[in-house]
């Protein structure tokens, strides 16, 4: 049976993934809307990914015999600036997410729940890409800046990234 404590964290965390889905689905509307389809792909494969997560979360709640509580979720920003503006954003959420799953991590070894510290090694992992593709495609629109034949080459590279599942 599950712990008290992992169990209102894990689902705090589900909140947090299905956030960063819906952040990032409003991001790919975003970009849709300024006829950047590349970017719009790339992120609305990246909400896919984040209802993923949230997803094995769920899954992982109810095999311990838990109670998955589903919270409210905040409605996310739905204009940006700059195409700049929202990798800053995309790379802040993340880091936000590893800090979230990273106290999990802690809060499994201080309740000795062995079995949710191994869950979240995967996690663990993932953030580890999560935040070094978004600072590195946030490093290549700094590169870029105004000029909009790199932004339309970068559209083109994000156009061609193919789904996880």
């Amino acid at each position: 049976m599950i712990k008290d404590k992992i169990l209102k964290a894990l689902n705090k965390q589900i909140n947090e993934e299905l956030y960063s889905s819906y952040a990032y689905l409003a991001m790919s509307a975003h970009f849709k809307s300024e006829s950047l389809d590349g970017f719009a792909h790339w992120y609305r494969l990246q909400s896919e990914e984040e209802y993923g997560h949230a997803m094995k979360i769920l899954d992982y709640i109810n095999d311990r015999h838990g109670k998955v509580t589903l919270m409210k979720i905040d409605p996310p920003k739905a204009t940006w600036k700059a195409p700049v503006d929202i990798f800053k954003e995309t790379f802040d959420q993340e880091v936000s997410v590893s800090k979230s799953i990273n106290g999990i991590v802690e809060l499994s070894l201080a309740e000795k729940d062995y079995a949710t510290n191994n869950f979240m090694q995967w996690f663990v992992s993932e953030q580890v890409e999560e935040e070094s593709t978004a600072l590195k495609l946030l490093d290549r629109l700094k590169l870029i800046g105004d000029n909009k034949n790199g932004l339309i080459m970068l559209d083109r590279e994000l156009g061609m990234r193919a789904s996880a599942s």
